[in-house]
């Protein structure tokens, strides 16, 4: 007599093929949601030292005239906004991919007429910590690296396959 149906053990091996397909399908959904963060937020970046750049041209220094006294500065998203919204950009993000602050940071230059010689545009990066005050380090495999734009360029991100 013929039995119809499939027994334990096939459905354990299906159960655990599934299962194995699943697992790396997971690891490639989360790799790209992760990626699609990073580049939200390296175009996020860039659009406003696109804007810092183009105001810089216009008033001849990257920050407000007296605003600023130490060196790095730290600038606030709300002194950024100012300088920068409506004539530059029309809005800009506040935080990351992740949902962490950016950090704007610019050194005010010896002469008061030249304003900042140099600015930077830190993200946290998926963990949320900034690692020390290093804003170089070039492309890394890591999404936990801060990312940094910095004077027209990226000098930190992740980059590649992920390895975690």
């Amino acid at each position: 007599m013929r039995r119809n149906g499939f027994s334990v053990i096939e459905l354990l091996i299906a159960v655990l093929i599934i299962g194995i397909i699943a697992a790396i399908a997971m690891g490639n959904y989360f790799n790209a949601i992760h990626r699609a963060k990073q580049k939200k937020t390296m175009a996020d970046m860039r659009s406003i030292a696109v804007a810092w750049e183009a105001r810089a041209v216009d008033v001849r220094q990257y920050n407000a005239a007296g605003a600023f006294t130490m060196l790095p500065e730290s600038i606030t998203y709300q002194q950024m906004s100012t300088m920068l919204i409506p004539t530059y950009v029309r809005d800009m993000a506040r935080t990351d991919g992740w949902g962490f602050p950016l950090e704007f940071v610019a050194d005010q230059a010896v002469g008061a007429a030249t304003g900042a010689a140099t600015y930077a545009i830190r993200s946290p990066a998926r963990d949320g910590q900034t690692e020390g005050s290093s804003y170089g380090g070039g492309p890394t495999t890591d999404f936990d690296c801060d990312i940094v734009y910095a004077s027209g360029q990226f000098m930190s991100w992740p980059e590649g396959t992920q390895q975690k």
